[in-house]
């Protein structure tokens, strides 16, 4: 299922009214600086130049969420967000830096490389990861070692795994295929459980995959109305 703007109703028009609360909680340089919580946590990860920032503030629904730099590499710390009633939040977003961009000074991508790899091994609040690839180019090495890092917590069930083919306006239909063929195959030599694993077609430009990623991440921390939607 792909929905566009124009298809956005019912379920996925609630969802993205969820997704829509989300608003900034605090920002850290090390994990000993985020709060310690039991509500579910969903961590976007992805190359600096993937798009993340973008269709994280495509998905909220708002411009200045998360911080779209024009020189990749630039954030440094891993910011989080709370949704759900102001007054009893019923999920986080983190927001963590990307990885990958080559102008980054070697020191700073092995302290962010050792976090990043600490926070998605070892955070006990994380319950999903949304990783943005790029359409054009499928998974990097760096992101084939970001789905090693998770590879055992998804096989276990503990986190689920989301991956949005970002800038997916730039293929035309015999590219976009191959692409999510492409992923598929990456994602099948994780042998775990189908239900815990989701690819889509994802541009913020053209919102194409809007609706199927916010159903998605709304389905997580509310299994129950996602339950209700599939009946």
């Amino acid at each position: 299922m792909n929905t566009n703007e124009a298809e956005l109703e019912g379920p996925a028009k609630l969802a993205l009214a969820w997704t829509h609360t989300a608003r900034f909680l605090t920002t850290a340089a090390q994990l000993i600086h985020l709060p310690a919580n039991e509500l579910p946590e969903i961590a976007f990860v992805g190359r600096s130049n993937a798009g993340k920032s973008t269709a994280i503030n495509r998905l909220t629904q708002q411009k200045r969420l998360a911080f779209a730099s024009k020189t990749p590499g630039r954030t440094q710390h891993i910011n989080l967000f709370a949704l759900g009633p102001k007054d009893a939040p019923d999920a986080f977003f983190a927001d963590l830096p990307g990885y990958g961009y080559a102008a980054v000074a070697r020191g700073a991508k092995l302290r962010w490389q050792q976090v990043m790899a600490q926070y998605l091994e070892s955070r006990r609040s994380l319950s999903g990861v949304v990783l943005m690839v790029d359409s054009r180019l499928g998974f990097t090495e760096l992101d084939q070692q970001l789905l090693a890092f998770v590879a055992p917590r998804i096989g276990t069930g503990e986190i689920k795994l989301l991956v949005l083919l970002t800038k997916a306006d730039k293929l035309n239909r015999r590219e976009a295929d191959a692409s999510m063929t492409a992923a598929r195959d990456v994602l099948g030599q994780l042998a775990t459980d189908a239900s815990d694993l989701g690819i889509c077609l994802f541009s913020a430009l053209s919102r194409h995959g809007l609706g199927d990623a916010a159903l998605a991440l709304h389905g997580w921390v509310h299994p129950q109305a996602a339950s209700r939607e599939d009946r």
